[in-house]
């Protein structure tokens, strides 16, 4: 499992990595609401997911609903094959903005 937050260009970039499943959902759900209530746009780097289940995509869910009701964005950075496929099937690629690399979000935040 691994895990970082860090700021670039006003954004926080939210990594996770490993599994996030049943057991590590709660812990994902409250670092990316607490990084939406710091009134920045948030980034959530899952390049290193390795899995993903239904408690982890409703921890995204919620944090970008919670993104959206408070006007501040919340973006998918270099989803990972295996994270990539939950969405698709879920149809959540439809719903989430997904972007290849930082840089790419950055641009269409810019």
């Amino acid at each position: 499992m691994t895990e970082s937050i860090r700021e670039v260009r006003g954004h926080l970039v939210v990594a996770l990595g490993g599994d996030i499943d049943l057991d590590r959902a709660p812990t994902v759900r409250r670092q990316l609401l607490d990084c939406v209530n710091r009134q920045q746009d948030v980034l959530v780097d899952l390049s290193a997911v390795t899995y993903i289940d239904s408690s982890g995509i409703a921890s995204l869910v919620e944090a970008l609903q919670r993104a959206t009701g408070r006007g501040t964005g919340l973006r998918l950075v270099a989803v990972s094959p295996q994270a990539l496929r939950v969405f698709e099937l879920a149809r959540l690629d439809k719903v989430f903005s997904i972007h290849s690399d930082i840089d790419a979000a950055l641009a269409a935040t810019d």
